[in-house]
């Protein structure tokens, strides 16, 4: 199974990795997994006041911040993974990468907000659920 699995670096992150340890079914070498984390793009006014150079370099560390202990999670299961960064809205981004990636499951770590907090904060969960034909496991 091709599995696409989409982190923030939050401990909704890390509660995804201790369920992904507690079931040995996600984890194994039938599996292809590639890590994603998507970095907020920096404002366009801010961004063009910046060297193109300068502005790859932060979104290339602000992305490794957050696949570094992924990759160590990774690493201490024994299994291999791709790992990549990306820039824009999160939500949009994880259901564009699982549709063009043809992946075969997205997971991801949910903030659990309640419904006033999707209508006011909106949810990615939600926005790769409506955006995204690849099924998508939530945890929670």
């Amino acid at each position: 199974m091709k599995i696409l699995v989409a982190v923030d670096g939050s401990a909704f992150t890390k509660r995804m990795l201790a369920y992904l340890a507690e079931h040995q079914e996600w984890l194994g070498p039938t599996h292809g997994y590639t890590v994603l984390t998507v970095v907020p793009a920096v404002p366009s006014r801010a961004a063009a006041a910046l060297a193109r150079d300068v502005l790859k370099e932060h979104y290339a560390e602000e992305a490794e911040k957050v696949l570094q202990p992924v990759r160590s999670f990774f690493e201490q299961q024994q299994i291999s993974a791709d790992y990549v960064g990306k820039v824009g809205s999160a939500g949009d981004v994880i259901a564009e990468v699982a549709e063009q990636g043809r992946f075969d499951l997205v997971m991801l770590g949910s903030h659990g907000h309640g419904t006033l907090g999707k209508l006011v904060l909106g949810s990615v969960s939600t926005k790769v659920m409506a955006h995204c034909s690849t099924p998508v496991l939530i945890i929670r």
